[in-house]
């Protein structure tokens, strides 16, 4: 079976080009100056050129000392939170050790006051929140544990806007409990099924599924696909193509690897997705 082509969650930088095979002309454009940089720096021998990495990671450390969270340093210093993670706690990687200098100069420039908003987009605040009742911790339970009343996350997955503060609460929060099993800190094996229950029914994604997208969790255009069936994915990307290549039913279809008939009864389970002019 052949797999459906995903759409890019958006167009900002370097990976719907190369991840996703996208040929936005914005998109090729900025593809063409990065690769036309990057072969003029070979020529003068200064694309490998690495400075050491230590000043940046006491300078990380002094910012995390401060309360600023890695995802405000990674949006102030307009870079991946990941290459901010391997600084000082990589998962998945090893610690960085080298780095080029215009990302150091952009971290170094960094300052708490520059990452620490009064009021955040509350995307990450959600979705911590949300993962976290995916793994089984009951909103209320999670009230306790940050000394709020009762029903005050639950207030929180409703705001436009979160505190900055509330923001750091929630992530600190996110961080102790995503690796902990909620049954065995207090909270009734009932409870942590229907916790579960609650986030399946709402595609809530579990921490599992964000440490695979890091940058993701806080990006508010970053569509998680979890939960999502291969058609509702066929027919989202099949809507994509047609609005923003000019393809027909036939041509998305063709290009998603499916057939035609395939589509149309995606469109048909899913008609937010299918559009009026399609053929």
């Amino acid at each position: 079976m052949t797999t459906a082509v995903r759409e890019a969650p958006h167009h900002r930088n370097l990976t719907c080009y190369t991840d996703y095979s996208c040929r936005r002309p914005e998109c090729v454009e900025r593809y063409t100056n990065w690769d036309r940089d990057r072969i003029a720096r070979h020529a003068e021998g200064t694309w490998n050129n690495l400075v050491d990495a230590e000043p940046v990671r006491q300078h990380l450390l002094a910012l995390e000392a401060a309360d600023v969270l890695p995802n405000r340093i990674a949006k102030a210093a307009g870079i991946p939170l990941q290459t901010v993670r391997d600084f000082t706690s990589p998962r998945t990687r090893g610690r960085r050790y080298r780095t080029s200098p215009a990302t150091a100069e952009k971290i170094l420039a960094v300052t708490a006051a520059d990452a620490t908003p009064l009021y955040v987009d509350p995307t990450g605040t959600h979705r911590r929140l949300q993962a976290l009742v995916a793994a089984g911790w009951p909103l209320i339970h999670i009230d306790r544990r940050l000394g709020y009343k009762r029903e005050r996350m639950r207030k929180i997955l409703a705001e436009k806007v979160v505190l900055g503060s509330t923001e750091k609460l929630v992530a600190a929060t996110y961080e102790e409990l995503r690796s902990l099993k909620p049954e065995r800190h207090g909270v009734p094996k009932l409870y942590v099924q229907q916790a579960k229950q609650r986030a399946a029914a709402r595609r809530w994604a579990p921490p599992s599924y964000w440490d695979q997208y890091p940058d993701g969790i806080d990006d508010p255009d970053f569509e998680p696909m979890y939960g999502v069936t291969r058609r509702q994915i066929v027919a989202q990307d099949a809507n994509e193509l047609m609005r923003y290549c000019g393809l027909d039913r036939y041509g998305a279809a063709e290009r998603l690897g499916v057939h035609k008939s395939y589509l149309d009864h995606a469109f048909r389970e899913f008609p937010e997705y299918a559009l009026e002019t399609a053929a």
